[in-house]
């Protein structure tokens, strides 16, 4: 997931790394921190432990109590952007063995993606999808599979908030229709994929 905060600070690593004349790998050798963490965190896909934030701020010569945000550039203003998703609008896609309906897939480099799910009745498949996983059960009952924890049921009115890096099954609980709002952060157009 790119929040706005993530990206700030990889984008203040950079400028103060560029500002030095350093490298990435000459960064990572005098921090201590791996090259590839630290690739990330540049590209705003990563975002470090304090642990690291000590360790970036002593190689780069900056006190630790002042933020790293301090040397990025401004947030951008609010781009007033919008999309109104009317009942049974937004595009119709297949998910896994469910049936979902994409709002706003229009809109580019969105923070999340809001879909409307009909889940059916039966197993459903194993799928991971990109950041994390916001799940509201609107009507009937849902379980939630995954290789971490016991499986959950969730009835109307439940919520789920999870990693969705984590191989996870979603399925109807029983015949009843079960209708869900997933939002998933980030734009990474992975449900244009869930179908195949």
């Amino acid at each position: 997931m790119k929040s706005r905060l993530t990206q700030q600070a990889g984008v203040a690593v950079r400028k103060l790394r560029l500002a030095k004349g350093w490298t990435l790998q000459e960064l990572s050798e005098k921090s201590g921190v791996p090259l590839s963490t630290l690739s990330k965190l540049e590209l705003g896909q990563s975002s470090l432990t304090y642990d690291k934030i000590l360790r970036i701020c002593s190689a780069l010569d900056i006190d630790p109590g002042l933020s790293l945000l301090q040397n990025s550039p401004a947030p951008l203003p609010p781009s007033a952007r919008r999309a109104v998703i009317r009942k049974d609008e937004g595009e119709h896609v297949s998910f896994g063995d469910h049936v979902a309906r994409v709002g706003a897939q229009d809109l580019l480099s969105k923070n999340f993606t809001p879909m409307l799910i009909t889940l059916r009745d039966g197993d459903g498949r194993r799928q991971t999808l990109p950041g994390e996983v916001y799940l509201h059960i609107m009507t009937g009952c849902a379980l939630l599979h995954t290789d971490v924890y016991a499986p959950v049921k969730l009835n109307a009115g439940d919520a789920i908030y999870f990693d969705g890096a984590t191989e996870h099954r979603l399925h109807a609980a029983s015949s009843e229709t079960c209708t869900l709002l997933m939002i998933v952060s980030g734009d990474e157009g992975f449900w244009r994929t869930q179908g195949s």
